[in-house]
């Protein structure tokens, strides 16, 4: 079945969320709150969106102890703190598209720090379109392939309802459409698949390679100050072998 690899990106992100753990379990444990507040009580059964943060919750080894207090948290908390879901687009090194998902209780300050990043490392902020028609938003749960047979994954995978199906060398990539991500996952979970990321994202429809060092070298201290920059949730990009 047809698709781009994308597990170099997969592998950066995997790099960056073992050294980082702790900052990672924050980021997640806000959308955890949100996703409660917002999507409809702490019930995952009656809260897609719950179910859909919980997967990435599990995707990156947060304990269900953890998932489970944050949801008792904001369930019961009486934080009144107001967070917004703002996303910014722009362009990188060379014109590679980057989208970044946020969650803030400052606009002006997060505003100004997206951009501030963009301008240093050789990009510019755009305006909200710019560059998402690039982009269409997928369900996508890698698995790692080691020790595992190609064509009973691409079955189950099938079977759950996945819309596409991907074998690398390392991995194996499953996409579904938006709305059957958690029922997918849930299946494969049930069968005991392990993850090496599971949560809804946004996949370029075209990729762009960078082939100047410097370029390369800004790029990666864009996505480095974007990933350590607290009010931001997700960074999207159609960098080709991202390294």
């Amino acid at each position: 079945m047809s698709g781009h690899s994308k597990w170099s990106t997969i592998k950066r992100k995997k790099e960056k969320t073992d050294g980082q753990r702790a900052k990672i379990f924050t980021k997640i444990g806000r959308e955890l709150m949100i996703a409660v507040r917002e999507g409809g009580g702490p019930d995952p059964s009656s809260n897609p969106r719950l179910r859909e943060v919980i997967a990435k919750a599990k995707a990156n080894n947060i304990p269900n102890d953890n998932i489970d207090r944050s949801i008792k948290k904001a369930a019961g908390s009486s934080d009144t703190s107001s967070y917004e879901s703002i996303s910014y687009e722009g362009y990188g090194p060379s014109g590679i598209a980057v989208i970044v998902e946020t969650l803030t209780d400052n606009r002006n300050r997060t505003a100004g720090d997206i951009r501030h990043y963009f301008d240093k490392y050789g990009g510019n902020m755009g305006t909200p379109g710019c560059v998402s028609y690039l982009f269409n938003k997928k369900g996508v749960i890698v698995i790692e392939r080691e020790g595992l047979d190609e064509d009973t994954v691409m079955e189950d995978a099938l079977e759950a309802g996945a819309a596409d199906f991907q074998a690398s060398e390392d991995v194996f990539e499953i996409f579904t459409e938006p709305d059957d991500f958690t029922a997918v996952y849930g299946d494969l979970e049930a069968k005991k698949y392990s993850f090496v990321s599971a949560e809804v994202e946004q996949v370029p429809d075209v990729y762009t390679a960078l082939t100047d060092e410097e370029a390369v070298a800004k790029m990666n201290k864009l996505l480095d100050m974007l990933d350590d920059n607290d009010d931001v949730q997700n960074v999207w990009h159609n960098w080709e072998n991202a390294e």
